[in-house]
């Protein structure tokens, strides 16, 4: 008796759920990418704002205080908060500048950069 070629019920089944797994795990993967780029997107931002005021007082050409000074910025549609404070060093002719930017009032800093400054 010859018996004929083809798929089981079984092996077709089997064949269903192995794709819809492997789909599955596709899915997360692009959500999860979704997910970084946002968030990449948003500490690039918080970087460049940080960088803007970085320059904005060097150019200022003031000693900044000990104390953090706090301002918002509107950026891409986002309102962004920003602060800064000198920190002393052991080199009394210069200050260190710490400038942290979020998107939340008080909230974690998405940016942070320190540099220092020479007294004017």
């Amino acid at each position: 008796m010859k018996r004929k070629q083809g798929m089981t019920l079984l092996e077709v089944m089997l064949a269903l759920v192995i794709l819809a797994t492997s789909g599955l795990a596709v899915m997360q993967a692009a959500s999860q990418a979704l997910n970084n780029q946002s968030y990449l997107q948003q500490k690039t931002f918080a970087m460049w704002i940080a960088s803007n005021r970085v320059a904005e007082l060097k150019l200022q050409e003031t000693w900044p205080s000990l104390s953090w000074k706090n301002a918002e910025v509107e950026f891409a549609n986002v309102k962004w908060y920003w602060r800064y404070q000198g920190v002393a060093t052991a080199d009394p002719n210069f200050i260190a500048l710490d400038v942290e930017v979020s998107d939340k009032e008080n909230g974690q800093a998405l940016a942070h950069i320190r540099t220092y400054i020479a007294k004017p």
